[in-house]
Parts: C-alpha cells; sequence; structure tokens
C-alpha cells in the first residue's frame, strides 16, 4: 500500500492507494507528450505565515473582489483588499473530519447568490466510526456580507463512506445549467476494493446532478436511469477519486481530473450536457487496460493521461482559464500534480490534446485550484500559501 510519507502529515488527500503490479496492464495509448511551454508566473497572495491552515478551495461570486479560502479543518475565510479577516465566513471545524483525506473539501456560490445569498458546502462529518459521511449542506449569508449565518443551514444530501478514509472525492459545484454537481470517490482502499465505480446503486465513484432550486433538492428528469424506470442523482459513473472538475461554459465542456491509482493519472474532457458517461474505472485506469480489449467498449476514455515517472503521483485539476490579465492562456485547461508540483496546460482542438508546461515554475505541493470573480487562477499549497497565476 503506497502512502504519502511526509505529505500524509500536512494533509493526507488524493495520493493514491495501490497494491499490485501495474506491468500486468495492457498499455492502448502512449501518453500525450508536453509538447510546447507555456508563460506566466506566480504572485504570492497569502505568504505561509497568515495563518491559513491547509486551504482546500478558493471561489468568488462573479465581479466579487473578495477571495473565499475554505480550509480543510472546516473554515471559509476571506481576503478582502489583500487583508485575511480575522473572523471567518464560516465555522463548521467542530462538525468536520480531517481523518485521512477527509476535511472541508469544496464549497459554491448560488448561481443566484446577488439574490439569494446561498453558499453550498461539502465536508466530511464524523459518524461515531472511525471514518466520516460525505455531506452537503445550504446556509445563506447574513445581515453582515462577510459572514454566513449558521442558523439558516439546510441539508441537501449525506453519502455514507465508512469503510475507509480516503477517496472522498470531490467538489461541489454548479453547471451551465445551474444543477448542482457532486463528484464522489470510489469509497476507498485500494483497486476499489469495494466495487463501486462500476455499481450504480451507489452514490460513490460518481458524479451525481441535484436540483436545488428548492430544498429538499429534486432529480432532475432528464438525469440517467440505468436501467431502471426512474432517473438517479447519478450523471456518471466510473470514478475513482475525482478530486476536482471544472465547467468551461463559452466552450459547453466538463473537465475531470480523476486520481489513478499506481500507473496513470488522467483528464477526461465531455460536452456538460453529456449524461450517462462511464469513465471506466476499475475496469480501465487512465488508458491502461487489465484485460483486453483496450479500450473496452462502451467506456469513454480520457483525452490526456501521464504516468508516474519523475516522481510524480496524484493529478490536481485545475481550471479553464478565462481571465482578462493573460491573453495567451484564454481556453487553456490548467492543472498540476501534487509531488511534483509542475503546472501544465491542456487544449483541445478537434478533441486531440495538446500540452504544454511553464518550464519555470513549479508551486511545491499544490492542494487545489481556485478562481475569483474575475476568472483568474490561483493555486493553493500544502505549505498554507495562495499564489496568483499571472502575466510574466
Amino acid at each position: 500500500m503506497r502512502m504519502w510519507h511526509s505529505l500524509a502529515v500536512a494533509l493526507g488527500l488524493l495520493l493514491p492507494v495501490a497494491c499490485g503490479d501495474s506491468s500486468s496492464y495492457n498499455d492502448a495509448t502512449q501518453t500525450t507528450p508536453v509538447s510546447a511551454t507555456v508563460n506566466f508566473r506566480l504572485q504570492e497572495v497569502i505568504g505561509s505565515a497568515a495563518g491559513l491552515i491547509g486551504p482546500m478551495d478558493l471561489q468568488a461570486p462573479l465581479n466579487d473582489s473578495r477571495l473565499f479560502i475554505a480550509e480543510r479543518p472546516g473554515r471559509i475565510c476571506i481576503v478582502q483588499n489583500g487583508a485575511l479577516l480575522p473572523a471567518p465566513f464560516l465555522d463548521i471545524s467542530s462538525r468536520v473530519s480531517t481523518g485521512g483525506e477527509a476535511g472541508l473539501l469544496s464549497f459554491a456560490f448560488d448561481p443566484q447568490f446577488s439574490t439569494n445569498g446561498f453558499v453550498y458546502v461539502h465536508f466530511i462529518e464524523p459518524t461515531g466510526n472511525a471514518n466520516g459521511d460525505i455531506v452537503v449542506e445550504r446556509y445563506q449569508v447574513s445581515s453582515n456580507s462577510n459572514l454566513l449565518d449558521v442558523s439558516s443551514v439546510q441539508p441537501v444530501i449525506r453519502i455514507q463512506h465508512r469503510d475507509f478514509s480516503n477517496h472522498y472525492g470531490g467538489r461541489v459545484a454548479f453547471g451551465p445549467d445551474d444543477m448542482l454537481y457532486l463528484s464522489t470517490g470510489d469509497g476507498g482502499g485500494g483497486g476499489d476494493t469495494l466495487m463501486n465505480g462500476q455499481n450504480t446503486l451507489t452514490h460513490l465513484g460518481k458524479l451525481l446532478r441535484l436540483d436545488v432550486s428548492a430544498l429538499p433538492y429534486t432529480i432532475p428528469p432528464d438525469n440517467p436511469t440505468w436501467g431502471a424506470a426512474q432517473p438517479s442523482e447519478i450523471w456518471a459513473i466510473g470514478l475513482r477519486n475525482p478530486f476536482r472538475y471544472a465547467f468551461d461554459t463559452p466552450t459547453q465542456r466538463l473537465y475531470i481530473a480523476d486520481v489513478g491509482q499506481g500507473a496513470r493519472e488522467e483528464i477526461d474532457v465531455v460536452a456538460a450536457g453529456a449524461s450517462g458517461i462511464n469513465y471506466g474505472w476499475n475496469i480501465t485506469e487512465g488508458t491502461l487496460c487489465p484485460a483486453g480489449p483496450c479500450p473496452p467498449p462502451g467506456l469513454t476514455a480520457p483525452v490526456y493521461d501521464y504516468d508516474h515517472g519523475g516522481g510524480r503521483c496524484a493529478i490536481i485539476g485545475g481550471y479553464i482559464y478565462r481571465g482578462a490579465a493573460i491573453p495567451a492562456l484564454e481556453g487553456q485547461y490548467l492543472f498540476s500534480d501534487l509531488c511534483t508540483g509542475f503546472i501544465r496546460s491542456l487544449s483541445l482542438q478537434n478533441n486531440v490534446a495538446t500540452v504544454s508546461e511553464a518550464p519555470i515554475v513549479n508551486v511545491g505541493n499544490p492542494l487545489s485550484f481556485g478562481q475569483d470573480g474575475f476568472g483568474e487562477i490561483y493555486v493553493l499549497t500544502a505549505d498554507n500559501r495562495v499564489l496568483k497565476i499571472v502575466s510574466p
């Protein structure tokens, strides 16, 4: 079983738990080479001494100059006018499990936040055993725009995850259709021990899609049925640990960075409205297939994957750049690797990936990417820094 070594203390998140010899795989597709360079630099917005603890997500409402930063122990903080405010936007640390890969993992502002003030918070809550459940709740902003009203909390969904303390997923976010999406890990262990990735009777190892225009949520009628008489919450299956995904509204695409096991890290790209997708885990890992044929019929292969050579270990998915500060990055998907800290960009033409790398940029150990209210992109690091991607 492969663990994180020094990073386990800092986070205990994402690194594949791998067993077995990957040489038995049928390697059907070679990894797309890094064929070009991309130029930008990193500007430190928040340094290690500022007091953030395990920054996991950064978001902001559209055209809002504030930065909202989720900390793994259970707080959402605000950076305003370049300073970290002393009072958190939300503090639910007493309810958040941080064992293994758990914590406050993500949050999302409602598409109508400017009028309804709703924020959706995604975290792992203790359940009385060693692990915790995946929970999404809705809060509403108080009369103080820098403070959520804890008494306004409304449950959205709870997913049992009690067998292992890894592979929670995941991210909560709204799609271009204003539906709420949630990605979940396969439940943990190595090799999908629980066989959840292909099991449509569980919400683990999936991408879920919910209509939260009113609570309790409803299942959108155009969700897939998966052989049942009625549609379910499940939008797509076959995911291992899809820690981050991102929608790109201009192209109506969905990008998923799915953390691999012992051999491959992958990026999946499909039309945002494509339902019923099977991304392959645990039949496939990236472009590798434990048994032929490869790729198996009916599965959606990644547009890009890479191996674990050179110390690479776990993909950290980011965003498609839609800011105004770096025109050369327009439309490119940015991502990194937990253990090597490169920043690469991926662009698609006729569904063929071109991958570039910033040759002099390294973020150390990135935990997540973030996006502000103007489309600019940030990197959150294991040493508690927030770095902004800026023009060279």
